[in-house]
């Protein structure tokens, strides 16, 4: 039974996008999201958000809700 006055956590999932992203490891891409642009090579995929290897092999997580687009990087970086 749930107390009425707890907070409870909810994470929606899209599950069409975390499956179209998860085809795509490997591949590099610029991300923007809320905050910034980030660019990479997606090395992983959760249902809540992704892994990416950026320059001088850093690793950000950007939680899939803050994405906003998602575009195949072709320059020569990372």
């Amino acid at each position: 039974m749930v107390n009425q006055g707890s907070p409870q956590l909810v994470s929606l999932v899209d599950p069409y996008v975390y499956q179209t992203i998860k085809k795509l490891i490997g591949s590099r891409f610029v991300i923007q999201t809320v905050r910034d642009t980030v660019r990479g090579r997606l090395i992983d995929v959760k249902p809540d958000h992704i892994t990416i290897e950026g320059a001088r092999n850093s690793v950000c997580l950007i939680r899939i809700q803050h994405m906003i687009s998602v575009t195949p990087d072709y320059s020569e970086r990372v």
